[in-house]
């Protein structure tokens, strides 16, 4: 068996809470795998966001940090790695895996998760677990099904041949890498076997934890300085002038730098986005897409009071958070508007009787598969046909914000994804329809950028060649006076 079926873990060797105890387990299962096997479960049977049920379970739940830890690991873990699962429990299985209960199928899942990817627990510890959460949910006849297929993978599992690259790109891309066969098929015609498995080996990983630094506060070289005292891997972006790389451990939300709106957590490919636009002292911005906020904050950053940024979003409720931002950074000149951008905007300078932007930010929304690392339940819950009606939507966006850019004004339009019909097709498609507008050439891209701007003027980003979330943007140039 390759080397991802191997036992890994962030925290190898480390015991929780608890679990030394033999009285402890035979008490019942765990929280924490109770609450991973009910995420899991809805993200399967409802296409819920992981985030958010987790989030929303942990919540309720009042667990302690360690456990908090446990059950995102588990989620998060099980959902990476869902595609290989599911091959090694269908050489386990006498029956087909989509036939079972979500609830019995989660269960084996995570399960399976721990002895392949966690060395937390003893392998028994972790089957009796599973067998002990599937009882407590109610499901006591499936109970000998899960204890049964467990320890088989326990006992076997690690025999079990993966399908290799070189024998079988397609296989080893779904059943090794974890990957939809759709989006394997997508990824084999668009970079070939080699570089499709490294980023889809890529995506298996931890992404880094990347910061920007708010330039109205602080420099990146004196608080590197400070920040490598708590982060000893910290070290500049290579290409963002106001990034921090942090490595791949540590709590920034209760750093001091975060805490007093020095920092702010932003990979460093959105952070590029930003660079791109270019925003200057003085100008009028909008940020139609702007929840939670992080672009727009980084807009005015740079700004420096003197301008005004204009944030929308169609969702009042995390239109909030734009705000909740920008008071913890300190910074102002960014008022926010409750507003659908699929619809026409001409009405925003007629309001305010500043008349068009300078620059506007479509960050539309996508299918987010550029950031896998960090979302992995979006690889199952996306489907092909989602791209066209994500399309349409991108395309609507880009339309209505183009009306009320002035002449000789800029517009990046960006997503953080790498299909072209959220992409390329999107941007070729308007293009067409506006005589006067052209994509900005690399050479007018900002310094530090060139290097990553290709000849059509496309901003390409993604995580096995850059180690940043895979992003997409374009700087599109309104002509006329």
């Amino acid at each position: 068996m390759s080397d991802g079926g191997k036992k890994k873990g962030g925290s190898r060797g480390r015991r929780w809470p608890g679990r030394g105890s033999g009285s402890r387990r035979t008490a019942g299962p765990t929280a924490p795998r109770l609450i991973a096997i009910r995420v899991v479960e809805r993200v399967q049977r409802a296409g819920a966001y992981a985030d958010l049920a987790l989030h929303h379970a942990l919540v309720q739940s009042r667990l302690p940090a360690a456990d908090r830890a446990l059950a995102t690991e588990l989620v998060y873990g099980t959902l990476r790695w869902r595609g290989r699962l599911d091959f090694l429990l269908s050489k386990a299985l006498d029956q087909e895996l989509t036939r079972l209960e979500p609830l019995v199928t989660s269960a084996l899942r995570v399960g399976a998760y721990q002895l392949f990817f966690s060395d937390r627990i003893p392998d028994n510890a972790a089957v009796d677990e599973a067998v002990r959460c599937v009882r407590a949910m109610g499901l006591e006849r499936a109970t000998g099904l899960v204890n049964a297929v467990l320890r088989r993978l326990a006992r076997e599992g690690r025999s079990f041949e993966l399908p290799k690259l070189e024998d079988d790109p397609l296989a080893h891309l779904v059943h090794a890498c974890s990957l939809p066969i759709w989006l394997a098929e997508r990824w084999l015609e668009r970079f070939g076997p080699e570089e499709a498995a490294r980023l889809a080996a890529t995506m298996n990983e931890p992404a880094p934890t990347t910061i920007r630094v708010n330039r109205t506060r602080a420099s990146r070289d004196g608080l590197l300085e400070e920040l490598r005292e708590r982060f000893p891997e910290a070290r500049p972006c290579r290409y963002s002038p106001d990034g921090i790389v942090l490595g791949r451990k540590g709590d920034v939300g209760q750093d001091p730098a975060f805490l007093s709106g020095r920092i702010s957590v932003q990979d460093e490919a959105s952070q590029l986005v930003v660079h791109l636009l270019d925003p200057q002292p003085g100008e009028r911005i909008l940020d139609t897409c702007a929840a939670p906020g992080t672009k727009a904050a980084a807009i005015a950053e740079r700004l420096g009071g003197k301008g005004h940024v204009l944030a929308l979003d169609r969702h009042g409720r995390r239109l909030r958070l734009v705000g909740r931002g920008v008071r913890r950074l300190g910074i102002g000149g960014v008022a926010t508007l409750e507003r659908d951008a699929t619809r026409s905007l001409e009405d925003l300078g007629r309001k305010t009787g500043e008349g068009p932007f300078d620059r506007i930010l479509v960050d539309a929304p996508c299918s987010g598969l550029g950031a896998l690392r960090r979302n992995p339940d979006a690889r199952w819950r996306i489907r092909p046909e989602d791209l066209e009606s994500l399309a349409k939507i991108q395309r609507a966006i880009l339309e209505s914000a183009a009306d009320v850019l002035r002449p000789g004004g800029s517009l990046v339009y960006s997503t953080c994804t790498f299909t072209r019909e959220e992409n390329e097709a999107v941007v070729r498609g308007f293009m067409a329809t506006r005589a006067n507008w052209r994509i900005a050439r690399r050479e007018e891209a900002p310094p530090g950028l060139r290097d990553l701007v290709d000849d059509e003027g496309f901003l390409r980003l993604l995580p096995h060649r850059h180690d940043m979330d895979g992003f997409f943007a374009v700087r599109l140039i309104r002509g006329g006076k």
